[in-house]
Formats: structure tokens, sequence, C-alpha cells
């Protein structure tokens, strides 16, 4: 019988066509991923990475960096999917439970060295490979890998990611397994990193993995086929009590993508907050709320989202993305959030500070939670005349269920220059969009050159 890791390597190799709106969905997550990229190329833990790597990167190679410059396929993986991860503004898949494309892009851009080509219809393709294959490892492992405290962005995206690079450089079955069970020996990633620069590194670390896994499967490295089902395997080691494994694994004619999508980002924090700010935006709208009418705001979340939100009382910008309090809190005094909410500064401001203390949070049991893949989140409001609203939302803003518009889309893209401070313009978006078009993609062309400096 053929292994999980075959399986996987032969449905990718054997999915040659794909629809329209699969490619609309793989352009938009690369192009939303391109601008966080963008936006993250001067955050903290970027600097930190171009701090410890300088002698490299002063060196140059063949892959380019977001922060500018060159350097190897492995190091340009490690930067620039770290940068795409960094404020915490790229996009969820589900069924990973990974932040999937904020590995998969940068892990394939970095393998378009120099002097190599392909076209935009490849790269998609090969990003829709590599996401495919993250929700077929994820389907053995999930959700109680993810509940038992390991990035899945780190793990599984490990796995998945280095058989999109396979595809994109070529691979055949055999080169596409070896890819994913050499990255399966690399993955790693614990929870408890959440809300430190260690968290945007996982990202970092995953599309490092994929890069260095399938050139290393391409050289002729290769490990056990059935790592991930094996004794002393993935499932053995990293699914939790109650993974299922995959026996029940089957892949639609559609790709996933088309059936579940993936989640773009209205907010640039933690995604576990998001469907609770959703539902606050909701109420105040709905009810025209004010802040100082406002008693106590109560909301119910995942067992897991509340395990994530671990600041109640955030210090820095980075802890006030995984505080339940402080996004709540900004979110209904300013009417939305933005890059520019996450700043030492911002954080401290009296306004914010007075209304945090009234927001409380709880999460459901792991008996609620047993045998459901999810659980809306609810906010309840309670107003100091005695009134209370009621909110749920199961699917956030962003989601296949509740779509961001192109102008939506375009609105994030400008944000993200405008935090790099760079130009944006209607023109810059609409190149981006037309990636599939493109028949000469590398990192020598005008591509690359839009993504590193706007022109």
């Amino acid at each position: 019988m053929a292994t999980i890791l075959r399986k996987i390597a032969e449905q990718l190799l054997s999915r040659t066509t794909f629809s329209n709106l699969a490619m609309d969905r793989a352009r938009d997550a690369a192009v939303d991923t391109i601008g966080c990229m963008i936006a993250g190329r001067n955050d903290e833990s970027v600097a930190a990475l171009t701090r410890a790597f300088g002698a490299e990167i002063a060196q140059g190679g063949e892959a380019r960096l977001v922060t500018g410059g060159s350097a190897s396929s492995s190091l340009a993986a490690l930067i620039n999917a770290t940068a795409a991860h960094a404020l915490d503004f790229d996009d969820n898949f589900h069924p990973a439970r990974a932040h999937a494309s904020a590995v998969l892009v940068p892990a394939l851009l970095a393998v378009l060295t120099s002097g190599k080509v392909t076209s935009g219809r490849r790269f998609l393709e090969a990003y829709l490979a590599g996401l495919e294959a993250q929700a077929a490892v994820g389907f053995g492992v999930n959700p109680s890998h993810y509940n038992r405290g390991w990035h899945a962005t780190a793990t599984v995206g490990s796995i998945g990611a280095a058989a999109g690079v396979a595809r994109l450089l070529g691979a055949d079955e055999e080169r596409m397994a070896a890819a994913m069970s050499l990255a399966t020996s690399f993955a790693c990633g614990p929870k408890g990193q959440f809300g430190t620069t260690a968290k945007p590194l996982h990202a970092g670390i995953a599309a490092r993995n994929a890069v260095d896994a399938a050139r290393m499967a391409f050289a002729g490295m290769s490990g056990r086929p059935d790592i991930l089902e094996r004794p002393q395997g993935f499932l053995d080691l990293f699914g939790g009590d109650e993974a299922s494994g995959w026996e029940g694994l089957t892949f639609e004619e559609k790709h996933i993508i088309e059936s579940r999508g993936t989640v773009t980002k209205r907010h640039p924090c933690c995604a576990s907050t998001h469907r609770a700010i959703d539902a606050l935006l909701d109420l105040k709208q709905e009810h025209e709320l004010a802040a100082d009418d406002i008693a106590l705001i109560e909301t119910k979340v995942g067992l897991s989202a509340a395990r994530n939100l671990a600041y109640p009382d955030p210090t820095d910008e980075m802890q006030a993305r995984f505080s339940m309090q402080y996004c709540l809190a900004t979110a209904f005094i300013k009417g939305s959030l933005s890059l520019s909410d996450f700043t030492r500064q911002e954080i401290e401001r009296p306004e914010i500070r007075e209304f945090m203390p009234r927001i409380e949070m709880q999460s459901y049991s792991a008996e609620e939670e047993r045998g459901v893949e999810r659980l809306p989140h609810i906010v309840m409001v309670t107003m100091r005349d005695g009134r209370i609203y009621r909110k749920s939302r199961l699917h956030a803003k962003g989601s296949l269920e509740a779509p961001m518009s192109y102008h939506e889309r375009k609105a994030k893209f400008t944000d993200c220059l405008r935090w790099a401070d760079r130009p944006s313009s209607e023109a810059s978006f609409q190149r981006l969009c037309a990636l599939a078009d493109s028949e000469t993609l590398s990192c020598d062309n005008a591509f690359w050159n839009l993504i590193s400096d706007g022109r």
C-alpha cells in the first residue's frame, strides 16, 4: 500500500489543470502575502536576522531579499518569510491550522534564483500544490496537533511547502515524497513563543526548511516515505491524543482553495481575535454603541484561541497582537484596526487602557469542542443601563463565507506599502494582480523590482 507521502505526491503531480477560480484565489493569496512581506521588512524580527547573517548577505547570492540585496535561496526564504509573518497580517488556512501563504510564497520566490525563469502560472500551480499538501498533512493531525501546542505554520507548513517547492523545481513523485519526508525531520515550533519575535521566525524557518528539503531531495538525500504514519513518526510524536491519522484522507475534484479557501486577514493581529472583533464592530454599528455607555464586554472563544491570546496587559506591540483586550478596545474606539495601531506609543493611549479592564475572555471547554471542527466566537456587551447585546461569528471577514472585495484587498495592500514607506498606486497593485499572465517570472525582472523598490 502506498505511504501517505507518496499518496500526497501522486495527487499533486496528477493535478495538472486548475480552474480559473483556483488560479484567481491563488493569485489573490500571493499578492496579499507579498504586501505583508513588504510591510514586515522593517520589523525588528527581520532586522535581527539581517544583523545575524550580515556577513552572508554582504557576499550576495542568487535569491532576492525583500530588505534589498540578495542572499542564498535558503537565507532568502528565511528572511522573506519572517517578514511576511512579522506583523501577523498574513492569511490563515484552516485545513492546515497554519499561515500557509507566508511560508509558501517566500519559499517559492526564493528558488526563482538568478538565471532561472518560470511563468506566473507555473508559480501559482506550485503554490496550489503546496497548499493542498499542507491540507493533506494537517488532515491527519489537526486539531489535536495544534491544540497540543504546536505552531502548525512551522510544522505542517514545512512539510507542505516542501512539496510546493519540489513541484516548482520539476520533481517526480519520488523526489517530492523525499522532500516532504526530509522536511518532517526539520519540523518544530511551539506556540508558547507567541507574542515574541520567535513567532514570525517560525514562518521563516518553515520556508527555509521547505527550500532546503527540496534541494536536498534533488541531490539524492531521502527519508522514510512512511514517516508521517509509522511508529515514532510525525503522527506518533506530534499528533496528540485525539489525532485521527490519514485513513480517511481523500482528494476532491475541486482544489482545496475552491472548497475551503484561505482567510485574508482584515485586522493586523492574531486571527484568534478576529471573529470577536468583527462581532463587536457589528454590534457597535447595529446599535450605535458608545464606549462610555458600556459596563462589560464578554467574549467566548475556542480553547486554543484563548491560549494564544496570553497578554491581557500587553507591554509591547508584539504582545498587543496577541491581546484580546487591546485588540477589542482599539477596534471599538477607532472603528477599525490598522498597522499603525501596533506601536509602543499607540498601545499606551489612555482611552484604550481605560477601556481594556472592561473586556473579559473565556473559552469553550474541551468537552464542548470535542468532535466539532469550529464553534462560533461570541461577544456579549452589557450596557450601564442593563441592556445586553449578543453576537456570534462563525467566520471572520476575509473568509470564503465573508470575502473581502477587490477594493478592500487593495486598501489593505496600500496600508502595507504605506507602513513600509513605499509609494503605492493602483498601477502597482494591478501589475501584481497580473501575476498569472507573466511569462517570464524571475528574480532578475520587473516583478521582483516591484517587490523590492516599487518600480
